[in-house]
């Protein structure tokens, strides 16, 4: 199913493009407020990514799911937004006017080591990129991602804890 909407957007079908808004807008929404804990800023992910999707059609992939593509673009969309909303609160003292809870601003201070963390994960093999991936930003489970891909889970364990040994060892590289 998938691969035929994926077809249908890219041919400019409005009705495909609803049909994923309404199928995913909801998913899309839980997935940016559990990592923002911001109302405003989920509803503003959303609205963005599919946006983003309508403004990129062209450029999906019939072979990955619609849902992998669209969480891409709103984990993308969220990291754009967090740090407009940074840049606005170092140059406007009024903070209280922007839905900024305690969690956001420590992801806020800390993006400079989570952008670290994604240039190191975007230099490993691409199939443990993929699993990590569906792990920590789509909560998929392994038993999911082993289902998914076609793989053992005891495989999809040995790749998280690949990549999650290298980060550990990146870290303290880059905090001595």
């Amino acid at each position: 199913m998938d691969k035929n909407i994926i077809l249908e957007i890219k041919s400019e079908n409005l009705a495909a493009f609803n049909e994923a808004y309404a199928c995913y807008h909801k998913q899309i929404y839980g997935f940016v407020l559990k990592k923002t804990q911001s109302d405003y800023i989920a509803t503003e992910v959303v609205q963005l990514c599919f946006i983003r999707l309508w403004e990129k059609k062209s450029n999906l992939n019939e072979t990955i799911n619609l849902d992998i593509q669209l969480f891409g673009m709103a984990r993308q969309v969220m990291i754009d937004e967090l740090r407009k909303e940074s840049t606005r609160l170092k140059y406007n003292n009024r903070s209280a006017q922007y839905p900024f809870t305690d969690n956001l601003m420590k992801m806020i201070e800390s993006k400079d080591l989570l952008k670290r963390f994604e240039q190191e994960i975007e230099t490993m093999p691409p199939m443990r990129k993929m699993v990590f991936n569906l792990s920590r930003e789509n909560g998929m489970s392994y038993a999911e991602i082993a289902e998914m891909l076609g793989i053992s889970t005891r495989t999809v364990e040995s790749h998280i804890g690949k990549v999650l040994s290298r980060l550990k060892h990146y870290m303290f590289t880059v905090l001595l």
